[in-house]
């Protein structure tokens, strides 16, 4: 399948939306076109789109080649100063924050790793070594329980390449939830139902990934036009560096592959609109929510590092297809019934070799982490005093013990924490090694650090330490990674769009944390238990 521009994939699904494929090739004067007058009471739909891995500046850098989908939001309410608030900056307890109002202390996912992985749901099509996956983990509410507690009618369809990114916006409410296999299909889990509706088994018989066996991604524009060198050693591990990027001959490596294309945000808005349409979304009288969470931009990141050309150039397809998208989504739906939220659920930092070759990481910053030695002489020295070395529990950031097995030994607890202390103090790239109770007792208004980390964890939680490396710093060995504390990896855009909404451009601190308060205001409904974000009025009319 040939690797177009705006239509490459919409020209194989003409017939999936009502809409006319022909209505999505978006025009710059359409990106600027006002929203309708609101005509009375709350919307019909929400429309709530997280990319992941979008870092809060990306939209002013790239904002020259924005022309269509970006370009229509960003007259809305642009918050240009909000974070993910918290420490460990991951995909899951990003997007468990997105519609909860609650940082990850509250919602149950503090990581990736607690996040929706569930053996006892597995998948009901995908490959076989695929894992299941559910919201078990999940506490508390979501702003789809507050809409279906209003009125039991309200709807969700979530989508995404990831399962967590699926999954976690709409918490644990078991509506239309589904994520791509690795096979090139759509899924989901036996914690949402039995067997695929027969329209997701109609759309996966379009085998669209497969597809693109054989294909190549290329640059939209002339090379000319990137100000981004296109060779660059260090990303993607030394290896398919230079445009085109050639897809695996063999559709199954195809599918596999092309995640980290953007190809995979076209597929998944496709299947969004199509889920919209089947479902009857948006149609009223109440509110429904249509959550999509676009991938591409998170899996490039990492391979190639967020100031590649390639992180560039899928900002440009992004935007392309996000254009498109909003197009079709108004033909399927009034205009001045939707509202739509946008933002990211982590940010990214630089490749720290590069960081490092051009200054922006000096003496410390910028290193590739690992506290392995120290974490085995403490196993160590357990072990010879005849305790499990499972009592010391680290998990990279995180450390905790099993207090009762130390003290059955005779083993002082607070001896083990200040000898590890100690020693990954001594370790270059280390930052900071904070005990949780210091963290609680801070100063969370001067300290963005200790904050984030106070947002991370419940006071019920096991961890006792903390580690934090410095900036710029990693602990694996991702070309390009997240996950810290830092504003890098915390900031992101916040954007909300549609007559309910004030445009602007808002300097204000904001939290992504605030957004699902200001969309439970805009659609007249009350939460359903105490949050961590506040409602954001300036941008209400």
């Amino acid at each position: 399948m040939p690797f177009r521009r705006i239509r490459w994939i919409a020209g194989v699904l003409c017939g999936a939306v009502a809409a006319s494929i022909s209505c999505m090739k978006a025009t710059a004067a359409a990106a600027g076109a006002p929203t309708a007058a609101v005509t009375s009471g709350p919307p019909k739909l929400v429309v709530f789109i997280t990319v992941d891995q979008l870092r809060g500046d990306m939209l002013d850098r790239y904002r020259h080649d924005l022309r269509y989908g970006y370009a229509r939001l960003m007259r809305g309410a642009w918050f240009v100063n909000a974070f993910q608030d918290h420490a460990i900056t991951e995909t899951a307890p990003g997007h468990a924050s997105t519609m909860s109002g609650r940082f990850p202390r509250s919602t149950g996912i503090a990581s990736n790793a607690t996040g929706v992985i569930d053996p006892s749901h597995p998948l009901l099509a995908g490959l076989s070594n695929e894992i299941g996956a559910s919201p078990e983990r999940f506490r508390g509410t979501t702003l789809f329980d507050w809409l279906h507690a209003t009125d039991p009618r309200a709807r969700a369809l979530s989508v995404s390449k990831k399962d967590r990114a699926a999954i976690l916006p709409i918490g644990r409410a078991k509506q239309d939830v589904y994520w791509f296999s690795a096979n090139g299909a759509f899924t989901t889990s036996t914690y949402y139902r039995d067997s695929l509706p027969d329209w997701v088994k109609r759309f996966n018989g379009r085998r669209i990934a497969q597809g693109y066996a054989g294909a190549e991604w290329k640059l939209s524009r002339d090379p000319s036009s990137y100000s981004e060198p296109d060779s660059v050693i260090f990303e993607n591990r030394g290896t398919n560096v230079v445009f085109p990027h050639q897809f695996p001959a063999d559709t199954l490596g195809a599918s596999s592959y092309i995640a980290a294309t953007p190809a995979m945000d076209s597929i998944t808005a496709l299947f969004a609109l199509e889920g919209l349409r089947q479902l009857h979304l948006g149609e009223g009288p109440q509110t429904d929510v249509l959550a999509v969470s676009f991938s591409a931009t998170d899996y490039i990141g990492h391979a190639f590092g967020p100031d590649s050309r390639e992180a560039h150039e899928n900002e440009i397809r992004l935007d392309e297809t996000l254009g498109w998208f909003l197009d079709s989504l108004y033909r399927l739906r009034d205009s001045s019934t939707v509202v739509i939220a946008l933002t990211g659920d982590h940010g990214v930092s630089p490749i720290p070799e590069l960081a490092r070759a051009r200054g922006q990481a000096t003496g410390d910053q910028g290193l590739r982490v690992s506290l392995r030695d120290q974490v085995a002489a403490v196993r160590s020295g357990l072990r010879a005093a005849g305790v499990d070395t499972s009592a010391f529990f680290y998990d990279g950031e995180t450390v905790a013990l099993d207090r009762p097995a130390l003290a059955q030994a005779r083993v002082n607890a607070d001896s083990v924490l200040n000898a590890f202390i100690a020693a990954a103090k001594q370790v270059r790239g280390v930052a900071r090694v904070d005990r949780m109770r210091d963290i609680r007792r801070a100063d969370l208004a001067r300290d963005a650090i200790s904050r984030r980390w106070a947002h991370q964890l419940p006071e019920t939680s096991p961890v006792e330490l903390v580690v934090t490396l410095t900036r710029y710093s990693f602990w694996n060995t991702l070309p390009a990674t997240h996950g810290s504390p830092y504003d890098q990896d915390a900031s992101v855009p916040v954007i909300f769009y549609g007559p309910w909404v004030k445009p602007g451009r808002y300097s204000t601190f904001t939290r992504v944390v605030d957004m699902g308060p200001t969309l439970a205001t805009i659609a007249g409904v009350p939460p359903l238990e105490k949050l961590d974000g506040v409602v954001l009025v300036a941008a209400l009319k």
